[in-house]
């Protein structure tokens, strides 16, 4: 059955791949952007380019039209998730944010939808206040809760990997050791979860046709403690690592990383990163 598809954010990465996903099977799609990229999808989707922080524009744009699933790539505070509940209560039957494993402590422990409660977390929807991408985040499936008419699945990925991740994060690394340079670490046993770009988009797009609703972890199968994925970047590039102290994409002080039982249950199976990403690395070291 075609769908009736609003993606806010879907020309770069992984909303770029879940915008291929969904053109793919026939359903009838909008992207809304700031239009600072390229629409890779020319005629086959609808764009509309809009200034997010704009509720005006994010009202004129979309108050008129009823969509079955809105997904929102690029919610970043409370604010902004308040003002999209206001324009698409009434006008979707559901709503899939990304959400972050960074609402998550970074304590050691594998952590579960559970240890991060949004029902009862406080928000602050003053315009001008600032947050870190963590707190936005919190906040923002805080205010979900609480204003959305619709059921919303707030989808916690770890750090997604990928050969057209524009941050360069695991590129950084790939790069600095091929070329003799230090990289930066807290403390190399700290272990991680990720997932690829591309079962990324694929989970999004199963989330839209399930049932599931509220705050889902999405991580491939398997964590790597940050002294391994070095390792696995020796081998590939041929050359010794420098290890110094300090900050950097992956530097972290003590293991972050979850299970995603809830999503296995429900039906989705996932990957293990070893599947991929060594096959990554070799790609990205090209």
């Amino acid at each position: 059955m075609m769908a009736k598809v609003l993606v806010i954010g879907g020309t770069r990465f992984f909303g770029k791949h879940l915008v291929g996903k969904l053109v793919q099977q026939g359903h009838d799609v909008t992207i809304a952007t700031r239009g600072q990229h390229d629409n890779p999808f020319d005629e086959r989707v609808h764009h509309t380019i809009l200034d997010r922080t704009n509720s005006g524009e994010l009202r004129e744009a979309f108050e008129d039209t009823v969509y079955d699933v809105v997904y929102d790539n690029i919610c970043y505070t409370p604010k902004e998730a308040m003002e999209l509940c206001a324009i698409l209560n009434d006008h979707t039957t559901r709503l899939i944010f990304t959400s972050t494993m960074s609402v998550y402590d970074v304590d050691g422990n594998a952590k579960r939808e559970e240890d991060f409660n949004a029902l009862h977390y406080m928000y602050d929807l003053t315009p001008s206040q600032q947050y870190s991408y963590a707190e936005g985040k919190r906040q923002a499936e805080a205010v979900f809760e609480d204003y959305a008419n619709f059921p919303v699945v707030a989808v916690r990925f770890p750090i997604v990997m990928g050969d057209d991740d524009y941050t360069n994060r695991l590129s950084y690394y790939v790069e600095h050791i091929a070329k003799g340079d230090a990289v930066e670490f807290l403390n190399l046993d700290a272990e991680m979860s990720f997932i690829l770009a591309d079962e990324a988009a694929a989970f999004l797009y199963w989330l839209a046709f399930s049932n599931v609703d509220g705050p889902i972890n999405a991580t491939a199968n398997g964590t790597i403690s940050m002294r391994e994925l070095v390792e696995r970047i020796e081998t590939v590039v041929n050359r010794r690592a420098t290890v110094i102290e300090g900050d950097s994409p992956y530097s972290i002080p003590a293991s972050w990383y979850m299970v995603n039982d809830k999503a296995q249950q429900a039906g989705f199976q996932f990957s293990h990163l070893d599947d991929w990403l060594t096959p990554l690395i070799e790609k990205l070291s090209k």
